[in-house]
């Protein structure tokens, strides 16, 4: 199949061309080329007026539609797949939360004995946020499973994955975090996140092998002038940062101020809670009730945001809205979190010999087309 007259997202830019695919991409023409190299005979599709990006990459990704990969459920882990598809992300990482240690053996049994269906998403990897944070910024983790980091449990559950544990969040001030962050280091990327710790404790876990950052600005210290922290480190050490821009974790001015900051090491991620999708009231994140109103997750009772309720689309849509480049936007929500996750070679970018993951959007980024595999499901 063909799509044509298309503004394709290639490299780290719009350009005006053509892709040709089957289950992977097997050909991009670009500008003069952009008519002459599609072959007749093709099925074709006239994509003129609109922008063909890669399909979205959600690293940071807990629950939706009253579904959490927490719970272990394949049955719900299809139906978030369904609704992460819909709305253009083709590969999505489930992300526990702080959780006995049995349960997060299920949640990723569950995500590695996943089958996708035509109509989803795939799974790329799994994200394990906790359980070595800091009590003092556990946010709406559940402060009954919080532990000191624990080398042989992560062991445990790297094994349980069979390599499908990417990523895992941890407070570096914790007692035994840096021996931790070594060895870990080998298996999985390290993030740092719900922490207190200072800049010198920063710098000291990136020199172990840390790379990353959990939704930046959120659970971690203020960026300050005389303790600049977490964030300071993370510019220093050339770290990756997570960043949700729902409107609500983050003002916009300070959504543009991690762009400028982090630049190309900027990732978007929706950090969803299993409300997302669904109508405002009452629902739970790892034990704990929260509720949505308005848009708004929170622990019941109380002002602490729990996850949001945005699709990653939501988030591009916001991050271009709020002043970032369309083409930066789409960069930090596709190409750098495969480049992360260390599947770029498979996914997050329109290049000949990966998999034909791709969105059609028009000019207000509304979705008209979703590929997976080279398959259209939407």
């Amino acid at each position: 199949m063909i799509i044509k007259n298309a503004e394709v997202f290639s490299g780290n830019r719009f350009q005006r061309g053509s892709v040709e695919f089957d289950e992977r991409f097997q050909a991009l023409y670009l500008d003069d080329a952009a008519e002459s190299g599609v072959h007749t005979g093709e099925e074709v599709l006239d994509a003129k007026g609109c922008y063909l990006i890669p399909g979205l990459v959600d690293i940071h990704t807990h629950a939706a539609v009253d579904a959490d990969a927490s719970d272990g459920d394949i049955e719900g882990l299809h139906r978030m797949s369904k609704y992460y598809a819909a709305g253009g992300v083709t590969t999505f990482f489930p992300t526990t939360l702080t959780l006995p240690e049995e349960q997060l053996r299920k949640a990723i049994r569950a995500a590695r004995e996943y089958v996708r269906e035509k109509d989803e998403a795939r799974i790329g990897g799994v994200h394990l946020e906790g359980p070595f944070i800091n009590m003092e910024k556990r946010g709406a983790q559940n402060p009954d499973y919080i532990k000191t980091p624990d080398l042989d449990m992560f062991k445990r559950l790297a094994d349980e994955g069979q390599g499908l544990v990417k990523f895992i969040t941890l407070a570096p001030e914790t007692e035994g975090a840096i021996e931790f962050i070594e060895e870990a280091s080998k298996d999985c990327r390290v993030s740092l996140g719900h922490t207190a710790c200072d800049y010198e404790t920063a710098m000291k876990a990136f020199g172990a092998g840390a790379t990353h950052l959990t939704h930046l600005y959120n659970a971690m210290p203020s960026l300050l002038h005389r303790a600049p922290g977490l964030i300071a480190a993370g510019v220093d050490a050339g770290a990756e940062a997570e960043l949700i821009v729902d409107g609500l974790h983050s003002h916009p001015a300070m959504v543009r101020l991690a762009h400028k900051m982090f630049g190309e090491n900027l990732i978007l991620i929706s950090d969803s809670a299993r409300c997302a999708g669904m109508p405002d009231g009452e629902y739970e994140l790892g034990g704990i009730p929260i509720e949505l109103k308005e848009g708004k997750a929170t622990i019941k009772g109380s002002d602490t945001i729990a996850g949001s309720a945005i699709h990653l689309m939501d988030g591009l849509r916001n991050a271009a809205q709020f002043g970032i480049p369309l083409e930066k936007a789409v960069y930090a929500a596709t190409t750098r979190p495969a480049i992360s996750a260390g599947i770029d070679d498979e996914v997050g970018s329109i290049k000949e010999g990966l998999l034909a993951d791709m969105v059609l959007l028009d000019r207000d980024l509304s979705v008209k087309a979703v590929f997976v595999g080279g398959e259209r499901i939407k």
